[in-house]
């Protein structure tokens, strides 16, 4: 019998209804009340917070990440109750915290509280543990059956019971009942479990429109210490009219790590591609490849956390980890 452990956050699956709306409420013992008795699995429970994951910071990842370092060792596999709107940032958080994994950490929520009638909550806790009791290692994300990477989950619905699709990624599997179907698996991890929790969360996430003033990066580059910029399409920056090239040179010649990514789910940037692009490229910016921008804000947090330089932050936001970058071939580059 594998022994697992819930550890619960709060989010719609634990809230109750008050008189200015649903709020995280129920204790993970009333959370493990309302589910079957399974014969494979041995479930603790353990409250962290009750938190709406609106509120969720990334303090709260830290405290998650050792929760499951702290108990490493005692169980099997462990699943995370979450809300909804904040989970595919705590899922990739988790994955660069918590590093060669040889067990399963499992990311759920649900659409509807699990103490409504009709709710999702209780097909996905099932499903959570029946996968954090296989023999796999890494952070997952499992809604509506749908095993996805943890690095690549992005949220695209606010309501349906789909909420969640792997972008740029296969699914990891499909879990129906007892039975748990792959369609990817992450290679054997020979190496050994490391815990590493150190944040820095200086980090502002800039989505560009037409007509962006220069002038806003004189008022962010004093507040923080990393920026990321999802452009348009592959990732270009205007250099006509309201140019934006001169401050990311100033930035980048400072010592400020800016990331770009793309405004478009799939396919990633390509800055070589376009003029507009190549302008950008010839400054020391990091690119992102095709990562999601839910990724790459804990990545930089991270790297941060592990380091002030500028080239070996954007080594590391360069490198693939856990998953959440795809290298391209030689003939891909020549195309």
């Amino acid at each position: 019998m594998k022994k697992i452990l819930l550890l619960a956050t709060g989010g719609t699956i634990a809230s109750v209804e008050r008189s200015e709306g649903l709020v995280p409420g129920l204790s993970v013992e009333e959370l493990l009340n309302f589910l079957p008795k399974s014969s494979d699995s041995h479930v603790d429970g353990k409250i962290l917070m009750n938190m709406d994951s609106t509120n969720l910071q990334p303090e709260q990842w830290v405290t998650i990440a050792d929760a499951v370092n702290r108990h490493y060792h005692d169980y099997d596999g462990f699943v995370i109750t979450h809300g909804t709107d904040t989970l595919a940032y705590t899922s990739a958080a988790l994955s660069y915290m918590l590093q060669d994994l040889e067990k399963p950490v499992v990311l759920t929520g649900s659409q509807v509280p699990i103490s409504f009638s009709k709710t999702d909550a209780k097909k996905n806790v099932s499903d959570a543990i029946r996968f954090a009791s296989e023999a796999i290692g890494g952070v997952f994300v499992l809604f509506d059956g749908r095993v996805i990477l943890g690095t690549r989950a992005v949220k695209m619905r606010t309501k349906s019971y789909d909420a969640f699709e792997s972008i740029n990624h296969p699914y990891v599997a499909y879990v129906n009942g007892n039975e748990v179907n792959y369609q990817w698996k992450p290679d054997r991890n020979s190496k050994t479990f490391t815990f590493k929790p150190n944040l820095c969360t200086d980090v502002f996430l800039l989505k560009l429109y037409p007509g962006m003033k220069p002038e806003t990066f004189d008022f962010l580059k004093d507040l923080y210490k990393g920026i990321i910029i999802e452009s348009f399409g592959n990732g270009g920056l205007p250099f006509e009219g309201r140019s934006l090239l001169s401050k990311i040179k100033e930035l980048t010649e400072e010592g400020m790590p800016i990331v770009i990514t793309t405004q478009c789910l799939e396919e990633g940037e390509d800055l070589l591609l376009y003029e507009v692009g190549r302008k950008v490229a010839q400054y020391q910016v990091i690119l992102s490849g095709d990562m999601n921008t839910e990724a790459i804000v804990p990545k930089l947090m991270w790297a941060l956390g592990q380091t002030q330089s500028l080239e070996q932050v954007k080594q590391i936001i360069e490198t693939p980890l856990a998953g959440d970058l795809t290298v391209k071939s030689d003939n891909e580059d020549e195309k």
